[in-house]
């Protein structure tokens, strides 16, 4: 059993930061892509930013600039740096994670999320 933990997230006023962490435990042999994402209310669940076991990142274009994906190593937290936020970035922002429970068995996991609240 697998399980990602989010944390980080709150209500804060437009303008300052947040650091997101999303803690992936459980059996795993081996954690690769990673990513961010989020859901306003209403809306559908969008992508953030993902960041391979190699590190390469990508984002949304809204993001890209304010927004940063990081990692230390395959199994410690992902983070999101969230800088100059704005009240359209208030959503539940989700971790996901693609993990080996083995050499050769991969499947996607999901948190249960956490919530960014931004104020005008």
């Amino acid at each position: 059993q697998v399980h990602l933990v989010e944390s980080g997230g709150g209500s804060v006023e437009a303008g300052v930061s947040l650091r997101l962490s999303c803690v992936a435990s459980g059996f795993i042999y081996k954690v690769n892509n990673r990513a961010w994402h989020r859901q306003a209310p209403g809306k559908q669940r969008d992508l953030v930013a993902t960041i391979t076991s190699g590190g390469i990142t990508t984002y949304a274009d809204s993001m890209e600039g304010r927004f940063v994906i990081s990692r230390d190593n395959a199994k410690n937290p992902v983070w999101l740096q969230m800088d100059s936020l704005k009240a359209e970035d208030t959503a539940v922002y989700y971790c996901n994670a693609d993990v080996q429970v083995n050499r050769t068995y991969e499947d996607n996991y999901w948190g249960k999320g956490t919530q960014v609240t931004v104020s005008s």
